[in-house]
């Protein structure tokens, strides 16, 4: 039996929000997506979670049926002022916080300059670019070919595929079907501010239990790298998933769900 309840839009920090709710019972769950996973894409893992949380799965602005346009604000600054106030319309109380990708640069800033007040905070690979460190890999191109393609009508699944060739067909077959909501600006503005908003002096500032999922496959956090973080928050807990690349909830999905429950679980 399906856990979903339904999806809703709220106006919050000026915007449309648009987000999608299962469980309906338990603790409350807030998930932030990555730069180009609108809400729908988490569906099968809000699924499972709805199990046992009150889950709701937010397309971030620029994504899916939430607002976007020329003129929005696509920095990370504005996305996180979006999450606090999308939890505070929400009511949201004593809920868990969630961010991968760029919803884990998002998420914690949330927290530190906007007021959010999750009880816990799970952070899944996000890229740790920014002042003084290394920029990013992947091109914009590698993004907004996508979108351009989706937005044609012409990608389909075997394309898909040769951008994410550990998925299932029914993965790949949905992404196909929403990348074209995900505005290209929206990207490249994220991409552009992220290597000049500091992760590393944000994250000595959250007080509440953090968790830090890291892909050990992914290029975005190396060994060494995590041994810096680390040291930045000594309290910071930690994981690193051998077979798994940056997509950890797609690469690895029983694990991935099995370290947040113990995590979420724990006190």
């Amino acid at each position: 039996m399906t856990t979903f309840i339904s999806g809703g839009l709220v106006r919050a920090n000026d915007i449309r929000q648009h987000y999608l709710r299962f469980g309906g019972k338990g603790r409350q769950l807030l998930i932030v997506p990555g730069i180009t996973s609108p809400a729908i894409t988490w569906a099968e893992f809000a699924e499972e979670f709805g199990r046992d949380y009150d889950v709701y799965v937010l397309d971030m602005r620029g994504r899916g049926l939430s607002e976007s346009g020329p003129g929005l604000d696509y920095s990370i600054g504005a996305m996180a002022a979006d999450v606090a106030a999308f939890a505070e319309a929400a009511q949201l109380r004593n809920y868990l916080l969630l961010g991968h990708s760029m919803g884990g640069r998002v998420a914690p800033v949330a927290v530190t300059r906007f007021g959010a007040t999750p009880d816990k905070l799970m952070i899944v690979d996000p890229p740790i670019t920014g002042p003084g460190q290394r920029g990013h890999g992947a091109t914009h191109e590698w993004f907004t070919d996508q979108i351009a393609a989706g937005a044609r009508g012409d990608m389909t699944v075997d394309d898909m595929r040769a951008y994410f060739p550990r998925w299932s067909d029914a993965q790949l077959a949905l992404r196909v079907e929403w990348v074209h909501t995900c505005d290209p600006r929206a990207i490249v503005d994220f991409r552009i501010d992220v290597l000049k908003d500091d992760f590393h002096n944000e994250l000595p500032k959250l007080t509440i239990p953090t968790h830090l999922m890291i892909g050990g496959q992914s290029p975005l956090i190396t060994e060494e790298e995590e041994a810096e973080i680390a040291a930045l928050l000594p309290a910071l807990e930690r994981s690193r998933i051998a077979d798994a690349g940056h997509m950890i909830p797609w690469d690895t999905p029983e694990r991935f769900q099995q370290l947040c429950r113990e995590f979420f679980s724990r006190g």
